[in-house]
């Protein structure tokens, strides 16, 4: 069976899908499944391309025992739309950016990380670049990487 492929998407590639990719891949190994699943992350805009994460992001993602190493920022490009499984854009903006990127092919594999947090106070991740809020951000994008990976456990043998 192929490898299940994650993109996390927000803005600049730099804060918040940085971030989740990285959760996402910690939460990952620790079950075991890096061979079964496939995590990036890319932003709408190409403001940071080559650029690294944000101090911001590295500092929280440190505090939690992760380590941010190889990170390099990247745009979406209109083919990933058929290359990965799952698009988990950060905001309405972002889902609306994919939507004029990918030309409204193929939707129905892009969402948000907080659709995956439905009892959240949450409906988008805010965006700490503006906010200088990390923790905030680090906690949902986290409760969205664990909804996530539940998700996907409870769904891939169906």
């Amino acid at each position: 069976m192929p490898a299940t492929k994650v993109l996390f998407v927000c803005l600049g590639n730099i804060c918040r899908s940085p971030m989740a990719e990285y959760i996402l891949r910690e939460l990952v190994a620790q079950q075991g499944l890096s061979q079964q699943i496939e995590i990036t992350s890319a932003g709408t805009s190409g403001w940071h391309n080559g650029e690294d994460m944000h101090q911001g992001s590295k500092d929280i993602l440190y505090a939690h025992n992760i380590n941010t190493n190889g990170f390099q920022s990247s745009q979406v490009r209109p083919e990933d739309i058929a290359i990965y499984d799952h698009i988990i854009a950060m905001d309405d903006k972002n889902l609306q950016d994919l939507a004029r990127i990918f030309g409204g092919n193929r939707l129905d594999k892009v969402y948000k990380i907080t659709d995956l947090l439905p009892e959240s106070e949450y409906d988008y991740v805010p965006d700490p670049y503006f906010s200088g809020n990390f923790s905030e951000t680090y906690t949902i994008v986290h409760a969205g990487c664990i909804a996530w990976l539940k998700h996907w456990q409870n769904n891939r043998t169906k």
